[in-house]
């Protein structure tokens, strides 16, 4: 039999798979030529009348692009493209040539946004996709793919704001503590691009978006900051925030010229007939995947929600109890006192932590119905944040590994003879774009047994938690087998955990 280390891998890769850019992009875009030329995604037909182009920016957008041109062909008439420094070659080294362009492809690439934040080459190239996408007439069709990181890869301040204004404006709201939707409203309002610019400035071409969505809920004009969605926001909400933070009496004069002469009441809505945004890959689907992999492994699979979020330590609260849970329900002691509290507590925490899409209710019911003889798997992904505290390595899915081991292996120590003791149990938070944190690391699996040894070894794991190094434990002990470590994938839908649980 596999150990459940084994299948735990099995379901990562397979959901990671199933959201890269080739087979994602092959599964949804077709070309049919015959006649006259359409382009087919997911079964929506777009009439290629004239000339065929294409833009894309961010961190997932080569690949993407890689793929489209194979499936476009001679259709393509040209692409220009906004992708991470660096990014060519560290695809090259890891030998992912299918994610590369071919020597003498149409697409113009251009590397840029540096550590993920918007300079001069983004800026550049975020102006050849402007001057590309207004020239277009009635009879083109502009494609456009866009995945996580776009953002920094498509600045375009309205002139005259220089782009240091608006980096030096961004800077001082987020260290006033400016949540990330709010920089956002205040970068769309100052840029030509984001919030439907783009879209706006290519009609009245046909523009068709193919979307990788790294964002909780995938709202379209958050993703990449919107270029092809209708912002929901006016100039009056960008106002509002600048007055909730202090800075509009400290305003570079450019960014008040442009607010000034910005109309106040928010004009009739553009029209977006032109435009369809379609999201081809997101956190959902990665699970979707893995809960059919899991139950081809004999798994009773459950998929918690695709929206966790919030402090890693309390979600790793969650999930330890949501674990014990589980294994009272497998030693078919799924009701009485225990059980009661258990459920209690989780559907407190969840509703502190506002998961969106959780039905614990219909969760706790499912549960009841397990027996001893099949495994359970639990899924669930999103993004969990770090206070960073400490001065150590590690990333948000290594410290949620970590702390669920510890949570698990204290309410062992404390619970005499809990049922936990009689099932075996493993818990794995992955990054799928293959990074976590500043480490080689894309997550790590942890088991309470994990954790015993090490105390066992005299190695304090509480220190390594409020050091925020959980990769220097993982690498340490058992010599960096509990890490995960898949390279660069290509594609980024946050991060995905899974929870295997079986009876001893």
């Amino acid at each position: 039999t596999m150990s459940l280390r084994e299948h735990a891998l099995s379901l990562f890769r397979g959901a990671v798979g199933t959201v890269r850019p080739a087979p994602m992009l092959k599964r949804a875009l077709k070309l049919q030529r015959d006649g006259c030329p359409q382009l087919l995604v997911k079964g929506q037909a777009f009439p290629v009348k004239r000339d065929l182009y294409l833009v894309g920016f961010g961190k997932a957008v080569l690949g993407m692009a890689a793929a489209a041109e194979e499936i476009l062909g001679d259709h393509l008439t040209r692409g220009i493209i906004n992708v991470p420094l660096g990014i060519q070659e560290s695809l090259q080294q890891a030998g992912m040539q299918e994610m590369l362009l071919k020597p003498h492809s149409k697409i113009q690439v251009i590397e840029g946004a540096k550590n993920n934040l918007p300079d001069e080459e983004a800026l550049k190239g975020a102006v050849a996709i402007l001057e590309l996408a207004e020239g277009l007439t009635a009879d083109d069709l502009l494609l456009v793919l866009i995945s996580g990181g776009g953002s920094a890869l498509l600045p375009a301040p309205i002139p005259p704001i220089l782009l240091k204004e608006k980096e030096k404006l961004t800077k001082m709201l987020a260290s006033r503590g400016a949540a990330i939707q709010e920089l956002n409203i205040v970068r769309k309002t100052l840029s030509m691009l984001k919030g439907g610019g783009l879209a706006q400035l290519a009609h009245p071409a046909q523009v068709v978006s193919l979307i990788l969505s790294d964002v909780i809920g995938d709202p379209l004009d958050i993703i990449a900051s919107g270029p092809t969605a209708p912002s929901s926001h006016s100039v009056q909400d960008c106002l509002q925030i600048l007055t909730k933070y202090n800075l509009l009496h400290n305003l570079p004069k450019s960014v008040e010229t442009v607010l000034s002469s910005s109309p106040t009441k928010p004009t009739a809505p553009e029209n977006y007939s032109h435009v369809s945004n379609i999201i081809l890959g997101s956190n959902t689907l990665a699970l979707e995947e893995a809960k059919r992999q899991a139950e081809g492994l004999g798994y009773a699979a459950l998929v918690l929600s695709a929206a966790v979020q919030g402090e890693v330590g309390r979600v790793a609260t969650l999930y330890c109890q949501l674990i014990q849970l589980v294994c009272l329900a497998l030693a078919s002691l799924g009701k009485g006192p225990r059980s009661d509290e258990l459920s209690g507590n989780l559907l407190q925490l969840a509703a502190e932590l506002q998961i969106p899409a959780l039905d614990l209710h219909e969760f706790l019911q499912a549960l009841r119905g397990l027996g001893p003889d099949r495994p359970v798997c639990i899924l669930a992904g999103g993004e969990t944040t770090v206070q960073l505290q400490g001065t150590g390595k590690g990333g948000r899915n290594q410290e949620l590994a970590l702390r669920v081991g510890l949570g698990l292996h204290e309410a062992r120590a404390t619970g005499g003879s809990s049922p936990q003791g009689r099932c075996e149990i493993l818990f794995l938070s992955g990054g799928t774009d293959g990074q976590d944190g500043p480490t080689e690391a894309a997550g790590a699996f942890c088991s309470p047994g994990l954790v015993a040894e090490a105390l066992q070894e005299g190695l304090d794991v509480e220190a390594f938690l409020r050091n925020n190094d959980s990769y220097t434990f993982f690498s340490r002990f058992q010599g960096g087998h509990h890490l995960l470590v898949t390279g660069l994938t290509g594609t980024n839908v946050m991060d995905i955990q899974a929870i295997l649980i079986r009876a001893m």
